[in-house]
């Protein structure tokens, strides 16, 4: 996504509405023909959704899980929302959003990507963690037929399983380059692997029967903070290389330990100074301002430029990304960077707070 077009927001139509089990739909949303190529996504992107309720606002990512097949841009954009317990913004989806409703959404935006290229690739998916991966599998087997990919997801039952029919048609409008393999950890399949939860032990065994796992040109981890960094492990374990593994945590419980937080001054002092300042530059435009006791960069910045971009605030989704030009932060979290990203000197805003004077961030980089 060009510069310019950063964390702008849109309003679009609600066309349809489909329930894909008892606790998840798929929204399909209007893109008009003039905002196409700002919507152009790479399969595996996000959209930022907002709301606002008693003065204030709320925003929540949703993957898209639609191909990308249009070289104009698309027409149309799809989503998956499942219900959260006690989440403001998918309680709403399922309960009051209708046809022709807008919905406020922000251009896509994630590096949890594939653009399609021959090779072999597989995914390791918990529950919602389809949504992006279905994107990525069906543009890849679409536009790159030297390309074949091995699905393996874990869900609790076949009645809760997210875009069951969608899957089902890939497999059967490409048999030799897609193989499917499904784990329900708590409801027995007449066939296939026997049900249980897709542990690190369980696929450090499973993934050598599967497919040959050197020869795997890319991996892609999506789902519950527990799935993912267990098949990290488990793929790091059988040899993998880092890069070619990559993640995206759909939900990090508040238990869960602290993410490291390798590189871009990790290493600094945890204390922050008496007076920080941070200098931050957003679609062209620069600005400073002084760092309030507690807060976030991103805190800050949003005081004095509201068009900065977030979503979560979580450390996860990786919408406030940006590149630390000067300064030292310390980051609480980090979920969505990548190691070397963090090398790069890329940190999240929402969770960096300052351990020097001097502060710089670029979001346009």
């Amino acid at each position: 996504m060009a510069a310019g077009t950063r964390a702008r927001f849109h309003s679009l139509r609600v066309t349809a509405l489909d329930r894909l089990t008892d606790d998840s739909i798929a929204l399909t949303l209007e893109v008009p023909a003039d905002l196409r190529e700002e919507y152009r996504y790479t399969p595996g992107q996000h959209l930022a959704v907002r709301r606002t309720v008693d003065g204030g606002e709320i925003r929540r990512t949703y993957s898209v899980c639609s191909p990308a097949l249009a070289p104009e841009g698309p027409s149309t954009l799809r989503v998956g929302v499942r219900v959260v317990e006690g989440g403001e913004f998918s309680t709403y989806a399922h309960k009051e959003i209708a046809v022709g409703d807008e919905l406020e959404v922000m251009t896509p935006a994630g590096r949890f990507t594939l653009e399609p290229r021959p090779g072999r690739y597989a995914a390791v998916v918990g529950g919602s963690g389809i949504t992006p991966v279905l994107s990525i599998v069906s543009t890849l087997l679409a536009r790159e037929p030297d390309a074949s990919f091995c699905l393996i997801r874990s869900d609790r039952t076949t009645a809760s399983t997210m875009f069951l029919e969608e899957v089902a048609d890939l497999k059967d409008r490409y048999p030799d380059r897609f193989q499917l393999v499904t784990v329900l950890s708590r409801e027995e399949q007449q066939a296939g692997l026997p049900s249980g939860r897709l542990d690190e032990g369980r696929l450090t065994a499973l993934l050598p029967e599967l497919l040959p796992v050197a020869e795997i040109s890319g991996w892609f981890l999506c789902g519950p903070f527990g799935l993912v960094q267990g098949a990290e492990r488990a793929l790091r374990a059988l040899g993998v290389r880092r890069a070619v593994i990559h993640e995206e945590i759909f939900h990090v419980d508040d238990g869960v330990a602290q993410a490291p937080t390798a590189g871009a001054g990790a290493a600094a002092a945890a204390s922050a100074p008496a007076h920080s300042t941070v200098t931050a530059t957003l679609d062209g435009r620069s600005g400073s301002w002084p760092v309030q006791d507690g807060e976030s960069l991103l805190e800050t910045v949003l005081r004095n430029r509201s068009d900065a971009p977030y979503a979560c605030k979580g450390g996860v989704c990786g919408t406030c990304r940006a590149f630390l030009v000067d300064g030292e932060v310390r980051m609480d979290r980090n979920f969505a960077l990548e190691p070397e990203e963090t090398d790069a000197g890329y940190v999240l805003a929402c969770q960096s707070h300052p351990t020097t004077e001097r502060v710089e961030l670029d979001f346009d980089r």
